[in-house]
């Protein structure tokens, strides 16, 4: 396929009829669209869209089904028999949530990992590698230098840095389509604009992107097109400069938007949670309440220590000073097992790391916390506990069964599932930290409805995310994290756009 008055591939990648099914579940369904050389194509959808199995299917993970057909340039391919050294051959690149890097190690070695190293007299030829790879890194724009350690540096050059390795052969016709997996979810706001400015120049260049997101907002400023699936179907593609946020989430969603707006709430209520003067890693001396039926959100840059407070709180750090009550009573420092029988739930930041038991099912996640209301005389009885599992899976709009392992659950409905977990156990004070992280727009709202129902139960809420439009649209009062203590404050209406930036980013503006 080539396009007769440029000499050019007409497309970059195409697919054609590509299905994939596992049993009980049709993931891809006849999915066909096409990515153009050159350009920006964002691939969009809810959790369980089937963006993430087409990935995979991109770089050899699974095989599809028979049928469908996938051409790179002017080249055909067996959807049945790819592999991942297939998918390299063929010029895929991928970066991938997680990057992939060596964080103590230097920039020179990630770059070159998996490739041969330039070597003389039998020996690694390390000047000449750092070399090659500055001269990469300069021709991608890329502000970082060949010797420093990948930890140093900030989150968007780790990321270009992830990049840079997949380009490092594009001069040799190497790299046909470069894919990103939601390489912003991570970022810092500030971060963001700079990193897709960089993807953007690349594509203006000549370089093919497939961009996988749930950021409408990048997609409407950087995408040249926006193809959307939903239920493993293919939507709709076209221009995005033809969607508004509107159009593109009803696209998603199957149904126009409902926007959210401002909970009008008293802080009235008693102090549930009380910290006082708590020191510990980034910590200096935090100190704040949060009142029954408040939710209390934490901003600050990626370092300020949000994450470090939750963990203190729930006990998984022991602080080196300071004290956390709950309804006045002195948690033990330290001791989770505390924390939870006074009525604290945490879900945390690293659902796969931190939250889901990936090899257990869908029923057994939900009931990890609360084992005990399900077991008699020592003995678990499966069927209560299935009974609890699928009326959760009602309630919360778990796409998913009883006995479904979690692994294969979307992101969405594995942290769906994870708040579920932690509303089963009624908390006094629920403790999220970045709950809406990588999930789509529906599953977002649904997780505020579970926020929304927790508050007007008279639960506590501490909220720690980097999300401008969950501190705007959810949050009672925002504390400002910088350099280990509460710097700023702000309440309902002052909460403003303006007032985010101007207090959450002007101590990074001032030591630049």
């Amino acid at each position: 396929m080539v396009d007769a008055t440029s000499g050019m591939p007409a497309s970059a990648l195409a697919l054609a009829r590509l299905s994939k099914t596992f049993p009980g579940t049709q993931a891809l369904a006849d999915v066909s669209f096409s990515v153009e050389p050159g350009h920006f194509h964002a691939l969009v959808g809810g959790n369980g869209s089937g963006k993430s199995t087409l990935i995979k299917i991109l770089a050899g993970v699974y095989s599809a089904d028979r049928g469908g057909s996938l051409h790179l340039g002017e080249q055909s391919f067996d959807v049945e028999q790819l592999t991942p050294r297939w998918s390299r051959d063929a010029g895929l690149r991928f970066v991938h949530q997680d990057l992939g890097l060596f964080p103590d190690l230097t920039v020179t070695e990630n770059v070159l990992a998996g490739s041969p190293f330039p070597k003389r007299i039998g020996r690694i030829d390390w000047p000449e590698a750092r070399r090659s790879v500055q001269q990469l890194l300069d021709g991608l724009d890329v502000d970082v230098k060949a010797r420093s350690l990948v930890r140093d540096l900030r989150p968007a050059d780790q990321t270009l840095v992830a990049v840079a390795r997949c380009l490092r052969d594009r001069d040799t016709g190497g790299v046909g389509l470069l894919v990103l997996d939601e390489p912003t979810t991570r970022l810092p706001a500030d971060e963001v604009d700079g990193l897709l400015q960089r993807l953007s120049a690349y594509s203006a260049q000549g370089q093919s992107i497939l961009y996988v997101t749930h950021r409408l907002d990048e997609v409407l400023s950087y995408a040249n097109t926006v193809t959307v699936l939903r239920d493993g179907r293919h939507v709709d593609t076209r221009p995005a400069a033809q969607h508004d946020r509107a159009s593109l989430v009803a696209n998603i969603a199957g149904h126009a938007p409902q926007d959210r707006q401002r909970q009008t709430r008293s802080s009235s209520g008693e102090v549930v949670l009380s910290v006082e003067g708590l020191r510990g890693g980034p910590l200096r001396d935090v100190s704040f309440e949060v009142h029954a039926g408040e939710v209390v959100a934490l901003a600050g840059l990626v370092g300020s220590g949000r994450t470090s407070v939750m963990q203190n709180v729930i006990g998984a750090v022991k602080p080196r000073g300071g004290s956390v009550l709950v309804k006045g009573q002195q948690l033990r420092a330290g001791h989770v097992a505390d924390a939870i029988s006074r009525g604290l739930a945490l879900v945390p930041e690293e659902r796969v790391r931190d939250a889901a038991f990936l090899s257990l099912s869908l029923t057994e996640n939900m009931s990890a916390t609360t084992i005990r209301r399900h077991s008699r005389g020592g003995w678990m009885r499966r069927a209560d506990e299935r009974r609890a599992a699928a009326a959760d899976i009602a309630t919360y709009g778990i796409k998913g069964t009883v006995d479904a392992p979690i692994a294969r659950l979307s992101g969405g409905n594995q942290q769906k599932a994870v708040m579920a977990r932690a509303m089963r156990s009624s908390p006094v004070v629920l403790l999220l930290d970045e709950p809406t992280q990588g999930v789509d727009v529906g599953a977002r709202a649904d997780i505020y409805a579970q926020i929304d129902a927790a508050v007007a139960g008279g639960a506590g809420v501490l909220l720690a995310t980097s999300d401008l439009d969950e501190l705007l649209h959810l949050a009672d009062r925002v504390l400002v994290l910088a350099d280990g203590r509460i710097a700023h404050e702000a309440c309902g209406p002052e909460i403003t756009r303006t007032w985010i930036f101007d207090n959450v980013y002007q101590h990074e503006k001032a030591s630049t």
